[in-house]
């Protein structure tokens, strides 16, 4: 039975319970939130915002692009589709496993690298764009080193998108139902949602930032901020996610996006 709770978790710790919590749960995610992903689809957020819509990375043919925490990897598929170039790194190797099932399924063949976000296995200047949809970016403890790698592997201009949990959804429980909107926890608690095993072990890791962190964040790395979405609920979506939910999402925004470039 795992046992949830908020607590500052170190670098070294967060990996750790990163790499087990993932591998163990990609099967389970996959299962559950496949179809509404696609094997190839590029979605940003559980509101079903769709790139083949948004187009929040703009062009893509013949860009070189970078996913970050791809998961299995299904929005870069999409991007092949689209004439870019792409690659994936995670840091799971289970849910890699399962971009090997997708490539099959699929016929279109991703390259992956499992690797730490917070030390991209890159050269310097390597790629045009990159993008994270809910991928490693909430999932680090030291966000600012991931924003300074993810600069690095840029070339200058480079374009840098990417979807987390919205800061203010950290004040209220994850519940879909009503319980959701009460706020319980203060907005500046930047404590780390931890979930762990029977023996205290950490499997699962979610740091919490404000949104003044992320834009500072992103300025330190030397990034410029030209966009941020809050993704208001679809009328007529009724899919849960975890907290997110119709109740929810009609009141309080699930996902903030960050669209920025390399200075």
């Amino acid at each position: 039975m795992s046992r949830a709770g908020r607590r500052p978790l170190g670098r070294s710790e967060t990996r750790q319970a990163s790499r087990r919590g993932w591998d163990a749960y990609a099967a389970e995610y996959q299962a559950d939130h496949g179809e509404f992903l696609r094997d190839v689809g590029l979605v940003w957020c559980p509101e079903g915002l769709d790139e083949a819509e948004a187009r929040l990375l703009g062009e893509v043919a013949g860009r070189r692009v970078l996913e970050v925490g791809c998961g299995a990897a299904q929005c870069s598929r999409w991007l092949l589709t689209q004439g870019a170039s792409c690659v994936g790194v995670d840091l799971s190797a289970a849910q890699l496993d399962h971009a090997r099932v997708l490539d099959a399924r699929t016929g279109i063949a991703v390259p992956v690298v499992q690797a730490d976000a917070e030390e991209l296995p890159f050269a310097t200047g390597s790629f045009d764009l990159a993008f994270s949809a809910f991928g490693a970016v909430p999932f680090v403890a030291d966000v600012e080193r991931l924003l300074r790698e993810v600069a690095r592997v840029l070339r200058p201009s480079g374009r840098w998108v990417f979807s987390v949990t919205h800061p203010i959804r950290w004040c209220f429980p994850d519940a879909p139902g009503k319980a959701g909107l009460v706020a319980s926890f203060p907005y500046w608690d930047r404590r780390a949602y931890v979930e762990s095993d029977e023996d205290g072990r950490p499997g699962y890791v979610e740091h919490h930032r404000t949104l003044g962190d992320y834009v500072r964040a992103l300025r330190g790395a030397g990034f410029v901020l030209d966009d941020l979405l809050e993704p208001q609920w679809p009328e007529g979506f009724a899919r849960e996610w975890g907290g997110w939910s119709r109740t929810r999402g009609e009141v309080i925004p699930g996902t903030a996006i960050l669209g920025c470039h390399r200075a």
